[in-house]
């Protein structure tokens, strides 16, 4: 039994986890990505005897190829931009915490897709971990996304046996390396692409009866962005707050993006930055909503300068940040 402690009692598991990808950008893999995304109660929490016929026999019918054309314009010759981006953190952060007299055990989990969270645990285990920290990389915390991974780490958990030590990262919206990091990305932007008339802050949206039922994303969304600002001296009439990506008929958290960027364009805003803080990386909202259809958006309507400023992704400040949440959350387990 001692031999069996000491085995377990020195390392410790960080899961890095995000939202998920298809495979590959084809319909039938997007087709497998959308219905498990799809079917998630947390993501559409609609009457199941309702929602599922429609999702099998209309949406699934109809979106996979959309989506797999939409895939298709920022897929990599590495594959999908956001899994990519989140392999690259693991490997830096494998190489920081290297330097730790603790032994860690890193690895990559989607909520949808693969590689899975259950595929990262099951690794863990057999490693012989004995601690986890769970960090879903969503500054913003959410229902359909911290939530739903807690959900799933849960279901995991519930077929083991023996369960580990577990620590939560629930968001990191008003962390200070997180708001300097997005900070200082606007700046860099501002340098490179001149300073814009407006900067807008685009969040992903969702139904706005989450809020009312409790859920405080959209809160986190805008103290984020006030930090921002503060941090930056933005003016009121620097910046703009929005939220992207609704579908559906039914009320989403507002302003709408895809509202808002025709309104400041036919009211003489010339030059736009556009922001979105709650990807820690790019992704298919990102480079192919933000990047591609806002921007021809903006310019039908007449704007002229238009700049997408990326995500965080596997930069120097996104690894430091990483880096600190990671440590702060380990305390009292070296």
């Amino acid at each position: 039994m001692d031999g069996y402690r000491k085995e377990y009692q020195n390392k410790i598991g960080v899961l890095l986890t995000n939202l998920g990808t298809p495979k590959s950008p084809t319909r039938k893999d997007v087709k497998k990505y959308l219905n498990q995304f799809l079917s998630d109660k947390r993501v559409v929490d609609i009457n199941r005897l309702l929602w599922i016929p429609i999702l099998k026999l209309i949406i699934l019918t109809i979106r996979p190829s959309r989506s797999a054309k939409l895939y298709q314009k920022i897929w990599t010759k590495e594959g999908s931009p956001l899994l990519v981006f989140m392999h690259r953190i693991k490997n830096k952060i494998i190489k920081i915490l290297e330097k730790q007299n603790t032994d860690y055990v890193v690895e990559v989990g989607m909520r949808y897709g693969e590689p899975s969270i259950e595929n990262a645990l099951t690794k863990m285990k057999e490693s012989k971990v004995s601690k986890i920290i769970v960090f879903p990389l969503y500054p913003q915390a959410g229902s359909p996304t911290t939530s739903t991974t807690l959900d799933e780490i849960s279901h995991v958990f519930s077929k083991w046996p023996w369960v580990p030590e577990l620590r939560f990262i629930n968001g990191y919206h008003d962390n200070n390396g997180y708001i300097n990091a997005l900070s200082k990305s606007i700046e860099n932007a501002s340098k490179k692409e001149g300073v814009p008339e407006k900067i807008l802050f685009s969040y992903h949206g969702m139904p706005e009866r989450y809020l009312h039922e409790g859920d405080p994303y959209f809160c986190f969304c805008h103290k984020t962005t006030r930090l921002v600002a503060e941090k930056l001296k933005l003016s009121n009439d620097d910046y703009e707050m929005a939220f992207q990506s609704r579908f559906g008929y039914e009320k989403w958290l507002q302003p709408y993006v895809d509202e808002m960027i025709p309104s400041l364009a036919k009211n003489g805003t010339k030059h736009l930055q556009i922001i979105s803080p709650g990807f820690s990386v790019d992704c298919l909202e990102t480079l192919e909503e933000i990047d591609i259809q806002y921007r021809e958006l903006f310019e039908e309507h007449g704007g002229k300068e238009y700049s997408y400023i990326p995500c965080l992704n596997d930069s120097d400040d996104q690894i430091e940040l990483v880096k600190s949440l990671i440590m702060n959350n380990s305390k009292g387990w070296h």
